[in-house]
C-alpha cells in the first residue's frame, strides 16, 4: 500500500500538472470503484482544481465550491498520467479524470477490488474520513510518546494504527523500527522514555530520507515505480537477506495477507519471533534465536 512518502511524491506530481486547472471531466471506467453516489461523480465537471492534500494515505483533490475528490489507493491501486488522447489501460484503468493538460488514471491490479474513487461535498463531511491518527512531523516527542502509550499494542499495530498515527503503513513501519533497534512486539505500554524518543526520530527520519529519495528518483517525470519493495529498503521484503548493519539474515512474521520484517541480532536481541503458521508446525523444533538457525 503507498504510504506517507508515495502519497506525498504523488501529490507533488499532481500539484504541478493538475493545480488551477480546470477538471473537463471524471470517467468511471469500472462502477465498484465509485463510492459516493451524492453528490453525483457528473458535479465535479467543468470545476477547478484549488488545492491538494494528503488525509491518510488517501489523496484529496479540492475543487472549487467545496468539493472534494478522495483517491484511497489501497493495497494495488495506482495512479497514471497520461498525455492528451492517450486511452486509459482497459483492464487496469477504474477511473479517469479529465485535464486540458493530460489526463490523471487511477489504476489498479489484480482481482481484488479495493481501490476507491469518492466525491464529497463539505469541509465537514470531508473531516469525517480522517480517522485521527497524528502526523510525526506536525507533533513533538511528547505528543509522540504520550499516542504511543495511549493504547496497549505492539509498537508494529501501534505505528500502523491510522487511528494513532498517519500515513505509516508496513513497508515503512518495519524501515522504522529497524532504524530505532526495536522489536516490532514490543509492548507501548513498556516502552521507556529513552525508547520513545529513539522511535519518534527514526520515524521521522526514516520518512524524510525516503521522502526525499523518491522525490529524486521521479525528478519532474511522474511517479511510476510505486512500490512497498524496494532494494535499499533495509529488511521490509528482505527475508534471509543479510542485515546491512550486522549481516545476519532478515526474519519475518507473516499473518493474513501481511507480513513483518526485522533484524533478531539488531531488534530482538537474537531472539526468534515466533510466526503463528511456522512456529506452530515445527513446535518443539522451532529455533529459539538466530544463532539456532
Amino acid at each position: 500500500m503507498p504510504e506517507l512518502p508515495d502519497i506525498t511524491v504523488y501529490i507533488d506530481a499532481l500539484t504541478s500538472r493538475i493545480l488551477h486547472q480546470r477538471l473537463i471531466a471524471v470517467r468511471v471506467l469500472n462502477p465498484f470503484v465509485l463510492r459516493t453516489f451524492d453528490p453525483p461523480i457528473t458535479e465535479a465537471g467543468g470545476r477547478e482544481v484549488i488545492g491538494l492534500r494528503r488525509i491518510g494515505k488517501r489523496i484529496v483533490i479540492g475543487l472549487d465550491g467545496e468539493l472534494f475528490i478522495v483517491i484511497h489507493l489501497m493495497i494495488a491501486g495506482r495512479l497514471r498520467w497520461l498525455p492528451v488522447g492517450k486511452a486509459p489501460p482497459k483492464k487496469l484503468g477504474l477511473a479517469a479524470l479529465e485535464f486540458p493538460t493530460g489526463t490523471l488514471v487511477l489504476t489498479e491490479a489484480g482481482t481484488t477490488r479495493r481501490a476507491s474513487l469518492s466525491l464529497i461535498r463539505g469541509a465537514e463531511d470531508l473531516a469525517r474520513i480522517d480517522r485521527g491518527g497524528l502526523d510525526v512531523f506536525a507533533i513533538d516527542v511528547k505528543a509522540f510518546t504520550e499516542r504511543l502509550r495511549s493504547e496497549n499494542h505492539t509498537l508494529k499495530r501501534a505505528l500502523t494504527d491510522p487511528r494513532l498515527f498517519d500515513g505509516i503503513g508496513n513497508a515503512y513501519s518495519d524501515e522504522i523500527l529497524h532504524r530505532a533497534r526495536l522489536s516490532p512486539v514490543s509492548l507501548t505500554g513498556r516502552i521507556t522514555d529513552a525508547s520513545a524518543v529513539v522511535l519518534y526520530d527514526a520515524a521521522r527520519t526514516v520518512l524524510s530520507e525516503w521522502t526525499a529519495r523518491l522525490r529524486a528518483e521521479a525528478g519532474e517525470k511522474f511517479p511510476e515505480r510505486v512500490t512497498a519493495f524496494r532494494p535499499e529498503m533495509a529488511v521490509h521484503g528482505k527475508y534471509r537477506q543479510p542485515c546491512p548493519v550486522c549481516g545476519t539474515p532478515v526474519q519475518r512474521i507473516r499473518y493474513a495477507t501481511n507480513e513483518t520484517d526485522y533484524c533478531a541480532r539488531c531488534q530482538t536481541g537474537g531472539k526468534l519471533l515466533a510466526d503463528r503458521a511456522l512456529s506452530r508446525l515445527l513446535k518443539q523444533n522451532w529455533p529459539k534465536s538466530v544463532d539456532d538457525l
